[in-house]
């Protein structure tokens, strides 16, 4: 966690465009396949380029979540970076098999969008919160956001760390992608009856 890329004035701008210019085309696309709203990005820290993107794919297997598709994808590139000089970037508070992931891959940052209780409350999918809960007794907010793997960091906590008159605009982009979030997850539980995701 050398390289505080947290320190980057242009961080909050390219996280939100990176959302909404290579993860969402992706996530529109599965959810008409009857895939969940959720993806995932990889970017160099040194540039915040785009590595690759990725969007849930559990039609295909249940355990292709959007960070573990991502992952998959990275790991079928070439000439892929070493994790160290990457960061991971996630729609939605990764679930416990995803952090874990992430961890197991070795990337030391991850950023994420909408929170666990998000994922429950706005978009009916209260797995992530349940299975915390159930199999390692750990209450809404209780794990350990920087620990010996990695540090998380709610995106929201980077907008508003972000001076004016820089911070407005990404207020209002931070809505605009809310609101095409919400479209999809109207589309995704409208349309989830009979498909054979075990956790729908």
């Amino acid at each position: 966690m050398n390289d505080d890329i947290l320190m980057r004035p242009s961080l909050a701008a390219r996280l939100l465009d990176v959302m909404e210019d290579a993860i969402l085309p992706l996530t529109e696309r599965g959810v008409a396949d009857g895939n969940k709203v959720f993806g995932a990005a990889i970017l160099r820290k040194s540039d915040l380029s785009l590595v690759v993107a990725g969007t849930n794919n559990e039609r295909d297997n249940p355990l292709w979540h959007g960070e573990v598709h991502t992952l998959k994808r990275f790991y079928e590139m070439e000439d892929r970076p070493p994790t160290r000089d990457l960061t991971f970037l996630s729609t939605h508070e990764p679930c416990s098999m995803c952090m874990s992931a992430i961890a197991w891959a070795g990337f030391d940052t991850y950023f994420y969008f909408f929170s666990h209780e998000d994922s429950r409350d706005s978009f009916a999918i209260p797995h992530d919160l349940k299975i915390l809960k159930e199999v390692f007794d750990v209450d809404p907010g209780g794990y350990r956001r920087v620990n010996a793997f990695w540090r998380s960091v709610a995106i929201a906590d980077v907008v508003a760390a972000t001076g004016e008159p820089e911070r407005s605009p990404l207020f209002t982009q931070s809505d605009r992608i809310r609101e095409r979030y919400a479209a999809l997850s109207t589309s995704y539980q409208t349309g989830k009856a009979g498909n054979d995701i075990p956790l729908g």
